[in-house]
């Protein structure tokens, strides 16, 4: 038989026998492997029969010995299928976009050669896909996070609770800088003041520019007292700068701090932080206002 023809009659084989154990592929092959190792207990018993011949003690030393060979089948063949349920389970982790570990090393078998293909594929799916994506969370401009990088970064920090802080920042007057320097030197001012925040914070803190002149970090794992800290060491390196600061404008920064614990918390936390920096605006700028309750 070709090969072309041989491997449709097994698909086919295969098609036809999914109503068998349909979810426990390794169970059908069992099956198939007690049907043939079980043929001898079965001639013998037929033979027995025909004969009116019995041997029990053989019979029963056959049927011990089917038995035995079938729990240890079943282990060797559970264990020979590894390589298709970790081909499986990359595949399901790169559909559900979720982070696709080391990928074992096969053999030059087939199962092997499939665990290799199913692993390439997912990679260069990945390599394709991930690029996309980091473009798509972060703000052109900037570099930072922008909303959606932010929110979809903030919802695994959050995820476990904890203490941490939400920090809405202003650049004080931008649009009055804009409006008299021109839209270039704004764009450089964001570049430069994002430069700042992103290395002035932890690696484990979350930058991101919302929009115009204001951005938002979230500090993980930190108290109310810790953030106002860094903020004010931050506002403070900004407004001292003489690289930023012009002899006709100065550069400084108004924040509003609030506590956050989950992400279902963080809507009301930005709208308490907003607050907090309205009031920081309102007290003459460049200041941090922390709103610990409402």
């Amino acid at each position: 038989m070709p090969a072309g023809e041989e491997e449709a009659f097994s698909m086919r084989f295969y098609q036809a026998t999914t109503f068998v154990f349909p979810r426990r592929y390794e169970w059908r092959i069992l099956l198939a492997c007690l049907g043939a190792a079980g043929l001898p207990l079965v001639a013998a018993a037929g033979f027995q029969a025909v004969t009116g011949i019995w041997r029990t003690d053989l019979m029963g030393f056959m049927a011990a010995a089917t038995a035995i060979g079938a729990i240890i089948a079943l282990s060797v063949i559970h264990a020979l299928l590894a390589p298709i349920r970790e081909a499986t389970a990359m595949l399901r982790a790169a559909q559900a976009g979720e982070h696709v570990g080391p990928v074992p090393t096969g053999g030059d078998d087939l199962a092997g050669r499939l665990l290799h293909g199913v692993a390439l594929a997912v990679q260069q799916s990945a390599a394709r896909t991930e690029p996309r994506l980091e473009t798509a969370e972060r703000d052109a401009l900037t570099g930072l996070r922008n909303r959606f990088g932010f929110l979809d970064s903030a919802e695994r920090v959050l995820i476990d609770g904890g203490n941490a802080v939400l920090a809405l920042i202003d650049i004080d007057r931008f649009a009055t800088i804009n409006d008299r320097f021109g839209r270039a030197t704004g764009d450089s001012l964001l570049r430069e003041v994002a430069r700042r925040l992103e290395h002035g914070v932890r690696r484990s803190d979350l930058p991101s520019r919302r929009t115009g002149g204001e951005f938002a970090i979230l500090f993980p794992d930190t108290m109310l007292d810790e953030a106002r800290l860094v903020m004010e060491r931050l506002q403070a390196s900004i407004a001292l700068d003489p690289t930023l600061r012009g002899d006709e404008w100065p550069v400084t920064l108004s924040c509003g701090l609030a506590p956050v614990r989950s992400f279902a918390q963080l809507e009301d936390a930005t709208r308490i932080a907003g607050n907090a920096l309205m009031a920081a605006r309102n007290g003459g700028r460049n200041n941090v206002r922390i709103s610990r309750n409402e």
